[in-house]
């Protein structure tokens, strides 16, 4: 545990001013809220639309939810208890769909067909791009459970369904639920691939606000819904895990469990996967394959893309997936301090409140900033440095998780060697927590770097008028139907995150791929 040492002023500070600066877009946005007229409130909460609304996204959370915790468990049954040919190779390419951005794979499922813009479509493409967050944990609470309960249930004669349902569904029940909360919060704040496909949500018609007419109020009590459900989730997420314990409590090394035999069910199994690998994989990379080979008359919308415009592009993503990725670790590294050297209420109070960012949806966040500076900081509005303000609160949660644990890895007893030699603080971080803590922090800025190279909603409402990434480029050409000009950004884009991906898996452990969305 943290000690109880005085914690030193300068870093409470500065987790104090972090912790503002996570908690001022929400602030902002409830003030906004609270400033409508109470009967002009409701006017406008209880209108169709909303209901529209609320129908529409309530029914994608529930159905790409459940769609991913039945395929992600079924697929991670399979790879890790049974006798699959191949399974570890059907392993990787069930976690790679991971680092493919959701709006890519819209992009390559439009573009097959046009047909695809209404629920069922959204359902797929979201279910294809995030059913991933459910097997990772999935697999590695399978991995990880003592198969000896099950052995023991199916000797008192229960079947395979059976023991299951009674003993391995349980033991499931923390990794699962919070995959599907993963999920759930993704498809609640999903912006990209559902306004390619055409599906409104409150995320869609948010920004079709901003972008129609800006005013402030409205737009605000649209985003407090969505806040709402996003905190739902979370309640829910609690309420249904509730404070069962499943830890093993035997002594020694996990016992390596006996593969099932699948018998006949061989076939139809390596067919689902099969047809899971070309809906997650082989059509976005074909679609983009493809198109990188048409000439631009082939799309239904004729554009050319030139090399200079291409290259301005990803040397733009590239240069604020940097500075995303080091702002990001910056507000992270004093929480991550306070949490692992500190022990006391303000300090767990302060690191919590960075976690709020985690259910602030992106445009609520992008939203607020650009209210902000356009009322009372003018000379930050369209600024690359609002930018990068916007990516490191959004990526802050997943910075300050691997700052924590690389923090927490360093040995308290090199920290006091330091200290018992004269050392202040300053120089015991600088000489001794930033060397040995060093590849933890370069796992937690790749993370950041390549969601910020992704990041569509802040991208599009804070850029700098001018600014090109290639992931508003893939967003502005597919919109206008233009899929031929849209696929060297997306196939840029794509092997970016590919690639990153394997190299964050490779340096620091296949764990890290699980913290890449």
């Amino acid at each position: 545990m943290p000690r109880r040492l005085r914690i030193p002023s300068g870093l409470l500070t500065a987790g104090l001013v972090v912790a503002a600066l996570v908690l001022l877009p929400l602030t902002y946005t409830i003030n906004e809220a609270l400033q409508v007229d109470r009967q002009d409130a409701i006017d406008l909460v209880f209108r169709p639309l909303v209901g529209e609304l609320l129908l529409n996204t309530l029914s994608l959370v529930l159905a790409t939810t459940l769609l991913s915790a039945v395929l992600a468990t079924a697929a991670a049954w399979c790879v890790e208890r049974t006798d699959l040919p191949g399974r570890q190779v059907w392993g990787v390419l069930a976690a790679v769909p991971l680092a493919i951005p959701a709006f890519v794979s819209s992009f390559a499922w439009i573009s097959l067909s046009l047909r695809l813009q209404d629920f069922a479509g959204a359902v797929v493409v979201v279910t294809c791009s995030y059913y991933p967050l459910v097997y990772l944990p999935v697999a590695a609470a399978l991995r990880g459970m003592d198969p000896a309960l099950e052995e023991t249930a199916r000797a008192l004669g229960q079947t395979g369904w059976g023991s299951f349902r009674r003993v391995v569904l349980p033991q499931l029940r923390p990794a699962l639920l919070g995959g599907m909360l993963l999920v759930a919060l993704d498809t609640l704040v999903e912006f990209g691939a559902l306004s390619l496909l055409r599906f409104r949500t409150f995320t869609t018609e948010i920004y079709a606000e901003y972008r129609t007419g800006f005013d402030p109020s409205e737009i605000a009590l649209l985003a407090m819904i969505l806040l709402a459900l996003c905190l739902v989730c979370l309640a829910a997420e609690l309420w249904v895990r509730g404070g069962a314990r499943y830890a093993r409590v035997g002594r020694g090394s996990r016992r390596a469990s006996t593969p099932h035999r699948l018998g006949r069910a061989r076939y139809p199994v390596l067919a689902g996967f099969a047809l899971l690998v070309v809906a997650t994989l082989g059509i976005p990379l074909g679609m983009i394959t493809y198109w990188l080979t048409q000439h631009g008359s082939a799309a239904i919308t004729p554009e050319a893309v030139s090399a200079p415009a291409l290259l301005s592009a990803t040397f733009s993503s590239l240069q604020l997936g940097a500075a995303g990725a080091a702002a990001s670790l910056l507000l992270a590294f004093p929480l991550a301090m306070l949490a692992t050297q500190y022990d006391s209420r303000l300090v767990t109070l302060v690191e919590r409140s960075a976690y709020l960012a985690q259910g602030t949806p992106g445009i609520v966040v992008a939203l607020a900033l650009v209210s902000l500076t356009v009322q009372r900081m003018q000379s930050l509005y369209q600024s690359e440095a609002l930018l990068i303000i916007a990516y490191a609160i959004l990526f802050l949660p997943l910075a300050l998780v691997s700052t924590r644990v690389a923090l927490a890895q360093v040995q308290r007893g090199l920290q006091d060697a330091g200290r018992s030699l004269g050392l202040g603080w300053i120089a015991v971080l600088w000489r001794v927590l930033l060397p040995l803590a060093g590849p933890g922090l370069g796992a937690a800025a790749a993370m950041v770097f390549v969601s910020v190279m992704t990041e569509l909603t802040a991208t599009l409402l804070l850029a700098p008028i001018g600014t090109r990434t290639l992931a508003t480029q893939v967003w502005a050409n597919t919109s206008s139907l233009a899929f031929a000009a849209a696929s060297p950004y997306a196939a840029l884009m794509t092997l970016i995150s590919l690639l990153s991906a394997w190299l964050l898996a490779r340096r620091f452990g296949a764990t890290a791929l699980s913290g890449t969305r």
